[in-house]
């Protein structure tokens, strides 16, 4: 590792996808709910996919200012109660309740079995944190209950700014009071990581060629010359000599 990333004070970390396996928790939690409402033959992968593609439109509504900041916990109702209608369901006959109930499987998403390790050796050398498009609730519940040793929450919430947007970034090394060159950005997408890379933050490249199923054909390899790329968390936090 370079003098340059030896004087890295906070990594922050892309969540879903680099961190949690959002893709196997929402199917786990959307089968039940499926079968319950005579859809038990919709397979709960392409359910989790179909939602989780309506996250960057969702986004980038706020990104474009055509909408006012809101979290991602309201996003994320809003685009359930959309693709239920793709699948047949009739929302006026869900109970907001039960609604509600599913929208939070986001908070309860299973680390990479990489992750809880690896995270705790990284943050005996450097601040640890998020910087997701997650709010503030979300990405504590998730934390919580995966083991997660995050040393602040930090992300869209807290700078009301989504990724890729500059602002997400800056003002996350802002609030750290920091220099951009003094926080590296931690994520399997390459996009990310260019993003952040345009505003002066380092950049570590670790793939999760599982994130999006079998088919996956998109962040199996690094796109650029990354400041650091990793196969995990483990080996993320031997690259930083921990």
């Amino acid at each position: 590792m370079g003098q340059a990333m030896n004087d890295i004070r906070a990594l922050v970390f892309d969540v879903f996808g680099t961190v949690v396996d959002w893709r196997s928790g929402i199917a786990r939690e959307a089968g039940p709910f499926l079968a319950r409402h005579g859809k038990g033959d919709v397979s709960p992968e392409r359910f989790a996919d179909a939602w989780r593609l309506r996250y960057q439109p969702a986004m980038e509504e706020v990104r474009s200012g055509r909408r006012a900041f809101i979290r991602l916990d309201v996003l994320h109702r809003e685009n359930l109660e959309a693709i239920l209608k793709d699948f047949d369901i009739d929302v006026a006959k869900v109970p907001c309740a039960e609604l509600d109930a599913l929208n939070l499987a986001w908070h309860r998403l299973d680390p990479w079995p990489d992750v809880v390790a690896g995270l705790a050796r990284l943050k005996s050398r450097t601040i640890i944190a998020p910087l997701s498009n997650g709010n503030i609730i979300l990405m504590i519940d998730i934390a919580k209950r995966a083991g997660l040793g995050w040393d602040a929450i930090l992300g869209a919430e807290v700078v009301r700014a989504y990724k890729p947007t500059p602002e997400a970034y800056l003002r996350t090394v802002d609030v750290l009071a920091m220099q951009p060159a003094e926080v590296c950005l931690v994520a399997a997408h390459n996009g990310d990581l260019a993003a952040a890379r345009k505003c002066g933050l380092r950049t570590a490249f670790v793939p999760r060629p599982k994130e999006h199923g079998p088919g996956q054909t998109e962040d199996l390899r690094p796109e650029q010359d990354w400041d650091v790329v990793a196969r995990d968390f483990g080996d993320l936090a031997t690259a930083f000599g921990v």
